[in-house]
């Protein structure tokens, strides 16, 4: 597969603060790839390099094969972008908001019209476009961005929390537009969220602390470093049970908030047996497959919903 971005040995000091470590990563084409990290781990430095709107202290990043430090204003016709914080004008309607950004990107006017009409008729905005933004919702302004990220044929769509905020059934719509747009569009995505469910439709996933990339895989990859299912048992006596378990099956038992946890792989097929060895004293059995925020979790010793949104005024930059 084509790399369209690739970043080798990036850092970027402040000072005498070093916010990226020397981190290296790729993205392919046609990839949706997940940049995770707690707040102050270098996501937004890393972004705003890629975007070209900050020089490396020493390493690479390229986008499309062009150097960003060398190319930024090449780099910025290539890349779309929906960040957390709207930066729509609220004063004027959909489509002059779209028009204007066309004009930004220098978008032909015959281009302009076709992409307008397309994009909108696919997020479902069509008949909304000649209405001012102010009167948009949280989840039609986000289609509104997503639209304006795209208008101009970019090969990657740099997402920054691009649901933050939304009710989770205007943020399963948001998804349903972002992944119509990635089939049709046939471009990279390049998502930080603090919704882990939504890293779980992401091809590959980084996790970024203190400046480091400290794993980089498949979602299912990193699932599996945590070593198998979770089961949580819980018995009319514990301490019975858990000599019970540790001879039949030679598992590691812990007690865990007065219940005990087993990690085991293929949980679901290891059920029935603990029932039956366990039969005189089980109450309850709950099967808990990983998920990335348990990834998360074991990786910075956080929890990704721990930290507030960043403040981010990167889109306000590079509207000028």
């Amino acid at each position: 597969m084509e790399k369209v971005i690739e970043v080798e040995n990036l850092t970027k000091d402040y000072g005498d603060l070093r916010a990226v470590d020397g981190i290296s990563f790729e993205v392919y084409e046609g990839e949706i790839f997940g940049f995770l990290g707690p707040n102050g781990a270098g996501k937004t430095t890393t972004i705003k390099t890629l975007c070209g709107l900050l020089a490396p202290t020493s390493g690479t990043a390229r986008i499309a094969g062009m150097d960003v430090g060398e190319n930024p204003m090449e780099i910025r016709k290539q890349i779309g972008l929906v960040f957390q914080t709207s930066s729509l004008d609220d004063r004027l309607t959909g489509r002059e908001n779209l028009s204007f950004h066309s004009r930004l990107y220098n978008v032909d006017r015959e281009t302009e019209k076709r992409r307008i009409n397309e994009l909108s008729e696919r997020v479902g905005l069509q008949d909304r476009l000649d209405d001012r933004v102010k009167n948009y919702s949280g989840g039609m302004k986000r289609r509104l961005e997503l639209i304006r990220g795209m208008i101009h044929h970019p090969h990657v769509l740099f997402l920054d929390e691009p649901t933050l905020g939304l009710d989770p059934q205007t943020r399963s719509y948001i998804w349903d537009y972002i992944q119509e747009l990635k089939k049709r569009e046939e471009i990279s995505i390049f998502l930080t969220t603090h919704y882990m469910d939504e890293v779980e439709l992401a091809n590959r996933a980084a996790i970024i602390d203190e400046g480091r990339i400290i794993a980089l895989d498949s979602v299912e990859a990193l699932k599996d470093q945590l070593g198998g299912d979770l089961i949580f048992l819980e018995t009319d006596d514990n301490e019975k049970a858990l000599r019970k378990l540790e001879e039949e099956f030679g598992v590691e038992v812990e007690e865990v908030d007065s219940k005990l946890k087993l990690t085991v792989e293929k949980g679901e097929q290891l059920i029935p047996r603990l029932t039956q060895v366990l039969s005189d004293s089980i109450k309850s059995i709950n099967l808990h497959e990983p998920t990335m925020d348990d990834v998360f979790l074991h990786l910075t010793g956080k929890e990704i919903r721990e930290s507030e949104p960043e403040d981010n005024s990167m889109e306000k930059r590079m509207m000028h």
